[in-house]
């Protein structure tokens, strides 16, 4: 059974069981000895409850997730008034011990499972009960495999937000019931990198540190549901998260910031306002932005208020073109425009101050003969990432201008017009984020009506829905440009 029918038929009878609270111990014997649970009823129900042992004097429960009860062979009803007693005496267990997670299982393939809940594995530790997460674009560079080191059942999800439900020994600086956004960045807060502010550079919370070093020289810090190279963290598409180095990373929300307003706050904020930073604005300058994806949507306000004089937002999508006019843009659509041109004759010649490179890895295929080579040579394994983008923000952007690029890249990029950015003086800024150094003074921008982050969402979902939202999001369908989903719900 797949999809919602196991998880909603354990709820009804779960929501059954319920009318039951009268039956005495001995009446609940007699119906667990008549019937208990047949052979397969619990995994026709909700994989992984298995059934291997019978004590007829009581119910055996929940033991690691499992449920030990094994019945004698009967008809239909009695079986059925047993497996509601049984569901009844162990619903607590049940519910405390499986829960529903988006599951990675090969490229183009993303699942909603049922996995063991997360628990507390160190003192630093908090566990959160999910209320909203949301679909990156960074995670469709997992959809498509152009991340390696993923393996199958891994837990997908790096924006979350929920409520603190239980806290490691060494956790002071939350409580249970606080409402919390937590960074994809896992850092601990002491080592230099973090000591600096670097958070996305920590050195201690990559427990396979050696794997990354190996393709990138040095290890980056752990991040969630991204890869067992960057960590092998679970994610947080999920019902629970474990969140390690809680001391460090959750910020608490006040009760007048929505959840859709502070969301954001796990990634694409302070991503969009870091690339903005990176790209060293200084008051009237031209800004352009390749990407009018969420990240790009961040950036493109960031930059206003970093005090750009123009920023030119390029896409092709209609709607994502029209939320960055919204936001303050001038649009190019790259495919009725040469980019090069348009910017050229936009700035007198000069060419923007600041591009920013919000694609990454995955540029679109068509638009410039480069762009199609790149995609052809993806195809056919002979190259990693497209870096069409770059190679054009690179050309674009005046002498002694800045690059920033946000955007995610993987692995080997080809052809960067290297020689055009050492001969026009070109400063080049990128990196995961460091997030913890921007949660707080962007809530403060919040709270103070500077943005309202809530914009950018397009498709409120159930968790159950994610796989379809994850494929409507690549491929930019049904208007989707930000997809938060709600567990749960």
């Amino acid at each position: 059974m797949k999809g919602k029918r196991p998880n909603v038929l354990l709820r009804v009878l779960f929501a059954i069981a319920t009318i039951y609270p009268a039956v005495s111990p001995a009446q609940r014997r007699l119906m667990t000895k008549l019937g208990s649970v047949i052979a397969g009823c619990h995994d026709a129900i909700r994989n992984p409850v298995q059934l291997q042992s019978f004590d007829a004097g009581m119910c055996p429960g929940i033991t690691n997730g499992r449920c030990g009860a094994k019945p004698p062979k009967a008809g239909f009803v009695l079986p059925l008034l047993g497996t509601l007693c049984h569901l009844a005496s162990c619903r607590w267990q049940l519910e405390k011990t499986i829960m529903r997670a988006l599951c990675w299982h090969g490229k183009g393939d993303v699942r909603v499972d049922t996995v063991p809940d997360p628990k507390i594995q160190h003192p630093r530790d908090a566990i959160i009960k999910i209320t909203a997460c949301a679909i990156c674009g960074s995670d469709l560079h997992l959809l498509d495999g152009y991340q390696p080191t993923m393996e199958s059942g891994d837990i997908l999800g790096h924006e979350n937000m929920g409520e603190v439900i239980e806290l490691g020994s060494e956790v002071t600086n939350l409580k249970i019931g606080d409402r919390v956004v937590v960074p994809f960045t896992i850092s601990c807060g002491q080592c230099w990198f973090c000591q600096k502010g670097l958070f996305s550079c920590c050195d201690r919370t990559n427990p396979n540190a050696e794997m990354a070093a190996k393709a990138m020289g040095q290890s980056p810090a752990g991040l969630f549901g991204f890869s067992h190279m960057l960590g092998g963290y679970s994610g947080g598409q999920a019902e629970y998260l474990r969140v390690p180095m809680a001391d460090v990373g959750p910020i608490k929300i006040p009760e007048g910031v929505t959840d859709e307003q502070a969301l954001f706050l796990s990634d694409i904020f302070p991503t969009g306002y870091m690339a903005a930073v990176n790209a060293q604005i200084e008051p009237g300058d031209t800004v352009a932005i390749w990407g009018c994806g969420p990240v790009g949507q961040f950036a493109i306000r960031s930059a206003l208020m970093l005090g750009a004089g123009r920023v030119i937002a390029i896409d092709e999508v209609p709607e994502r073109l029209a939320m960055a006019e919204a936001g303050g843009a001038e649009t190019i659509d790259f495919s009725k425009f040469d980019v090069y041109d348009e910017l050229m004759k936009r700035t007198g010649k000069r060419g923007p101050d600041s591009c920013i490179d919000a694609v990454g890895c995955e540029a679109s295929g068509h638009g410039a003969a480069d762009a199609v080579l790149d995609k052809v040579k993806a195809t056919a394994f002979l190259a990693t990432d497209r870096v069409h983008v770059l190679r054009q923000a690179i050309m674009c952007c005046r002498k002694a201008g800045t690059v920033s690029i946000p955007g995610v890249y993987v692995g080997m990029g080809d052809k960067i017009p290297l020689g055009a950015a050492m001969n026009k003086g070109l400063t080049i800024k990128t990196g995961q984020t460091h997030v913890q150094a921007y949660t707080r003074p962007l809530l403060q921008r919040i709270e103070a009506g500077d943005i309202d982050p809530s914009f950018v969402v397009t498709h409120p979902a159930s968790l159950e829905e994610a796989p379809e939202m994850y494929k409507k999001f690549r491929d930019k369908k049904d208007g989707v440009i930000k997809v938060v989903l709600r567990p749960g719900r």
